[in-house]
C-alpha cells in the first residue's frame, strides 16, 4: 500500500477521534464486533493486502477494507497476513481477524480410508473429497495403510497418497520386524497379501489372529486357501464389490486370484489390511484348525477336521439357506 494512501487514512482516523484520543479511538473501533453473522471458513487468497481485504468484505467478515487496510499497516510487526483456509467466528472484530491471519492453524480436513477398501473404492473416497487437488493418483491394492488422514485445503491427492503408501511401508517393516518364528511366509509382501484376505474375512477384530492360524495352516499343509473374498476380487474386476453370493460357476473361474483353483497366495493383496490384520497374520492364534464357516451371528465356527466342518455347514444352511461361502471348505 502507497504511504500517501495510508496517509489519508491515518488522517481522517485523526480527525475522527482527535489527536489526543486518536489511539483510544482506534483500538476501540478495531475491537467492535464485525458484520458476521455466523462463524465461516473462508479461503484467503495469495496477494497484497488489498486483494486480502476484498475477499474478507465479500465473504462478509469486515465491511470496512480501508480501515483494515490502515489496521494491518500499522500492525505490520506483528506477522504477515497468510493465505490458507481459514475458520472465523461470529461478529470477528478487525482485530481479532487480523490475528487470525497471523497466528491461527488452517482449517483441518480429514480423509478417511477404512480398512478392507479395494484401491478403486478408496480413489473414489479421494475423489470425493472436496479440499484436495488435483487427479487421484492410481496406485495398487494393500499399497495404502487405511487410516484417516489430515490436511489442509489445496493439498493434492497425490500427496495424500504418497503419505498413506509411506505409512504402509512403516506399518508394514514393524510388523514384520516384530513376527512370531516359523511362519509359512517369505517376506513382507505374502504377509500383506494374507492379511488382506483376513481383513475381508470377518467383521469380528477378535477372530482374526484365529482366522489367521487357518490360513497359515493351510499353506503349511499345502492346501488351497479356497478363500470367498479372493473370487469375490476376481469376480468384481478389482471392486471387492459383488451384490449377489458366489456361485459354483464363480468358483470355477479360471483367474490367478481365485484360491479355489490355484494353489498358495493369490498374485497380490485384494484391499488394504489394518495394521491389527498385519498383526494377527503375524502372531497368529495357537490354532491346529484347517476350517471355517459363518455361525449365523457375525462371527465364525472353526474345525479341525473335514468331518466337523461339514456338520458346522450343515447348521449354518439350516439357519441361512444360501450359498455357505465365506470360509474355507
Amino acid at each position: 500500500m502507497r504511504r500517501w494512501v495510508l496517509a489519508i487514512i491515518l488522517g481522517f482516523i485523526l480527525l475522527a477521534g482527535g489527536a489526543l484520543g486518536a489511539t483510544v479511538w482506534l483500538r476501540s473501533t478495531l475491537a467492535q464486533p464485525g458484520p458476521l453473522p455466523v462463524a465461516k471458513a473462508i479461503v484467503v487468497p495469495r496477494g497484497g493486502t488489498e486483494a486480502l481485504a476484498h475477499a474478507l468484505a465479500e465473504a462478509g467478515i469486515i465491511d470496512n477494507t480501508l480501515l483494515f487496510r490502515a489496521a494491518a499497516w500499522i500492525s505490520r510487526d506483528r506477522g504477515p497476513l497468510r493465505a490458507a483456509e481459514f475458520a472465523f467466528p461470529a461478529r470477528a472484530s478487525i482485530d481479532e481477524v487480523l490475528s487470525i491471519l497471523r497466528t491461527a492453524r488452517p482449517v483441518e480436513h480429514k480423509v478417511t480410508l477404512a480398512e478392507g477398501l479395494t484401491a478403486v473404492q478408496m480413489r473414489a473416497v479421494l475423489a470425493r473429497a472436496d479440499a484436495l487437488t488435483g487427479k487421484v493418483p492410481d496406485f495398487p491394492d494393500g499399497s495404502v495403510l487405511p487410516e484417516t488422514y489430515s490436511y489442509e485445503y489445496g493439498t493434492s491427492a497425490a500427496a495424500i497418497v504418497a503419505r498413506a503408501q509411506a505409512a504402509m511401508d512403516r506399518a508394514l517393516n514393524i510388523a514384520w520386524t516384530g513376527r512370531a518364528p516359523n511362519l509359512p511366509l517369505d517376506n513382507p509382501r505374502e504377509a500383506l497379501i494374507l492379511a488382506s484376505i483376513v481383513e475381508r474375512e470377518t467383521a469380528k477384530p477378535a477372530e482374526r489372529p484365529h482366522i489367521a492360524a487357518v490360513y497359515l495352516n493351510r499353506l503349511r499343509e499345502g492346501m488351497r486357501l479356497q478363500a470367498d473374498p479372493t473370487v469375490v476380487y476376481a469376480v468384481s474386476g478389482g471392486t471387492g464389490i459383488l451384490d449377489r453370493p458366489l456361485s459354483k460357476t464363480d468358483l470355477a473361474r479360471d483367474n490367478p486370484f481365485n484360491t479355489y483353483r490355484n494353489a498358495g497366495l493369490p498374485p497380490g493383496p485384494i484391499c488394504s489390511p489394518s495394521v491389527a490384520s498385519l498383526d494377527a497374520v503375524l502372531h497368529p492364534a495357537a490354532s491346529d484348525d484347517l476350517y471355517f464357516v459363518a455361525d449365523g451371528t457375525g462371527g465364525h465356527t472353526f474345525s479341525r477336521t473335514l468331518d466337523t466342518h461339514e456338520a458346522a455347514v450343515a447348521r449354518w444352511r439350516a439357519l441361512a439357506p444360501r450359498p455357505a461361502h465365506g470360509s474355507p471348505d
